[in-house]
Parts: structure tokens; C-alpha cells; sequence
């Protein structure tokens, strides 16, 4: 079992990551009751799943716990759901000094960490995410919210969690697909500003894949490591956690283009839209030739989506994605801003793009997707 600290005073956690926490939870979450009562808010799928071993350990443990199962997607990450979850705690009588734990991918942490910010002006929530996708990246740095109709995630608090318990094993219980989207958000932070863990993940992501126990914990450790670094220097995105972003501002376009369906999962989202980052930055001559050619030759290594061509089904014109992609939350004064890249492992946040030099990208890939 490892520990990442997220050293934010008052509001500092620690994440733990291994194989069979949930066996060891009620240890791990007994210091942060008031009481030994605790909500668990899940999916259809996960809980069907994993929401029995749960809450055999805490009531096994002397912790009353009552449960509410949502419908599984991205479908749920909605106002409507984030008022039957509210409806459902204040029912329940959850109370401020009370615990929610999030069983789930990153739809419920982010659906229960939005509902834990406004119930009562703040109540303590715990992540305990099932995906690889919200252990490395969505169950840390407090960033709670739902969708709306104009975008994804426009919509939101930060809140911190109390506490993050990364299972390993659990990722066994994935399906193939769910579990290579989820290498996306991975192989982002070597990107991003990691050159070495990039080389290592060329090397070891068929391992993670594969179920390596120790490299799929390797990997998740210096995910969130990284993100724990980056949201200790910027908790709330004035600067340095964008960068956090990279590939972001083509996926959410691309999800909402989508219609946040099964057509096309966030994390496979998050590698296409990488890849065009890349493509993009070396339009604009700021990183080599080699760099997006790299970039798209890991992702096709790992089974991975990394063009516009991959998603099935028809795709808005090149002008209505750049108009979707104006929605993004980065936007400042009507600019749309990007994080692009000057090689492997540097990226950097620019709002100097030509609005031409995306819409040219986004034709071409769509041109490349109809040939």
C-alpha cells in the first residue's frame, strides 16, 4: 500500500493506492467519522459490482451505511440527477459533519463531490474510484460538477475529498475498453510534463493493460503524484493545473459533438484530442515532426483511439466543432486558449492561436476521416 499526500492545510488528504483496500476501508475511514454512519452513493454498474464487498467490510466494522444506485454514463453527470442525489442525502439526514463516499468512475466522483459541496454549504465526501480514468485523474484536486446542454463540466465547485482509496484491483473488474480509455488520462501527465514517464510508458503500457499489478500501481502512483504536485502549486486553475487540460478542449468538443454517448468514451476523447494538440503544435512550429508521429504511434500500440477517423458515426462540420470548442471553460474574453506542447513532456497554456490554424486542423482530420 503507497500514500500521495495532497499537502492543502485544512483541506490537505492523502491518496491510497493498492490491492484489496476496500478490505481495509473501515480502518482507513474510521478516523474521519463523527459518527459511524456513512452515505455511498454508486452506479447501476459498479454497484452491482462492488457495493456488497463495501458495505459488508463497514457494517462488518459497526458502520450503518445506506446506499443509492444511479444509472451508469456520462448521462448522469446531469442537474437532474445532482437533485435526486441531494434529495436523497437531506432524506437520509446526512449531516455536516457526516462522510459520503463516491463508489464509481469519474461521473459519480464528480456527480457525489458536486452534491457533497452544496449539501448543507459543504459536507466531507471519500473517492473510491473504480476506473482507471478517475483513479489517475478524476478523484483528485477536488473538482466536482456536472454537464449541461452548452458543455461539459460548465458547471461545478472545487471541494476537496477527505480521503482517496485507489484499489488496484478493482481495475480487474473492468471492461477492455473502459480500461484502455482510461490509459488516456495516463499517458497525458508524461505529455504534459514527464518526458521520462512517457519513455517508461512506451516501454510498460502493454503491462498496465495486460493487469500488471505492479505497473498499473507504478502508473497510477506517478499520476497522481504529478496531479498532487500540480493542484498543491494551483487548487483552483489560475495558472499551472490547465495544464492538466491537454487534450481537453478537442475531447469536450468532440463528446458534445458526440452526444456524451458510448460512441465515444472520455478517455478515448482525451487521446484523440492529444493527438491533435500535438498535430497542432507542430503546424505552428513549436515542437518537432517526430513529436505527433510518436505521440499517435503509442496510442495505436495501446489500442487506443487517436483520430477523428476512430469515431463512429457522422461528425459536425470543421465550424461547429470550433464553435463547441469555444464553449470550453478556459475560454477568456471570447479567446479560445490551448495547451500545446514544445516537445515530450512540455506543455504550455498559449491563448496566441489563430482561430484559422485550429479550424485548418480540424478540416483536414475531418477530410483524412471521410477519405
Amino acid at each position: 500500500m503507497r500514500k500521495v499526500h495532497v499537502d492543502l492545510g485544512a483541506r490537505s488528504y492523502d491518496i491510497v493506492i493498492g490491492t484489496a483496500i476496500i478490505d481495509d476501508c473501515a480502518t482507513l475511514l474510521r478516523p474521519l467519522l463523527h459518527r459511524m454512519k456513512v452515505a455511498i452513493v454508486t452506479d447501476d454498474q459498479v454497484g452491482a459490482l462492488h457495493l456488497d464487498a463495501l458495505v459488508g467490510t463497514l457494517t462488518g466494522a459497526g458502520i450503518d451505511c445506506v446506499s443509492l444506485n444511479l444509472p451508469a454514463g456520462e448521462a448522469t453527470k446531469s442537474w437532474a440527477k445532482l437533485g435526486d442525489t441531494v434529495d436523497w442525502l437531506l432524506a437520509q439526514k446526512i449531516e455536516r459533519q457526516d462522510v459520503v463516499i463516491a463508489l464509481g468512475g469519474g461521473v459519480i466522483g464528480d456527480l457525489v463531490g458536486f452534491a457533497a459541496a452544496i449539501l448543507r454549504r459543504g459536507v466531507r465526501f471519500v473517492q473510491i474510484p473504480t476506473s482507471l480514468l478517475a483513479q489517475v485523474d478524476s478523484s483528485v484536486g477536488g473538482k466536482t460538477g456536472v454537464n449541461s446542454r452548452h458543455g461539459k463540466n460548465l458547471i461545478g465547485a472545487f471541494h476537496q475529498p477527505s480521503l482517496v482509496l485507489a484499489d488496484i484491483g478493482i481495475l480487474d473488474s473492468l471492461p477492455q475498453r473502459d480500461l484502455i480509455a482510461g490509459y488516456g488520462e495516463v499517458v497525458k501527465y508524461g505529455l504534459l510534463g514527464n518526458a521520462d514517464f512517457f519513455e517508461w510508458l512506451e516501454v510498460n503500457g502493454p503491462l498496465i493493460t495486460a493487469g500488471d499489478k505492479v505497473a498499473r500501481e507504478e502508473a497510477v502512483r506517478t499520476s497522481c503524484q504529478m496531479k498532487a504536485d500540480i493542484v498543491m502549486r494551483d487548487e483552483t486553475e489560475q495558472g499551472d493545473r490547465a495544464l492538466l487540460n491537454l487534450g481537453h478542449t478537442f475531447c469536450h468538443a468532440l463528446e458534445n459533438a458526440t452526444g456524451y454517448s458510448q460512441r465515444l468514451l472520455h478517455g478515448e476523447g482525451v487521446a484523440i484530442g492529444t493527438a491533435l494538440a500535438f498535430e497542432l503544435s507542430s503546424r505552428l512550429q513549436l515542437c518537432s515532426q517526430e513529436d505527433p508521429s510518436r505521440v499517435r504511434a503509442h496510442l495505436r500500440q495501446m489500442g487506443m483511439k487517436c483520430d477523428l477517423k476512430d469515431i463512429p458515426g457522422d461528425l459536425p462540420a470543421a465550424e461547429s466543432l470550433l464553435d463547441l470548442m469555444l464553449q470550453d471553460k478556459k475560454v477568456l474574453d471570447g479567446t479560445l486558449r490551448l495547451i500545446l506542447a514544445k516537445g515530450i513532456g512540455q506543455a504550455f497554456l498559449t491563448s496566441d492561436v489563430p482561430q484559422s490554424a485550429v479550424l485548418e486542423l480540424l478540416k483536414d482530420a475531418l477530410a483524412d476521416r471521410a477519405a
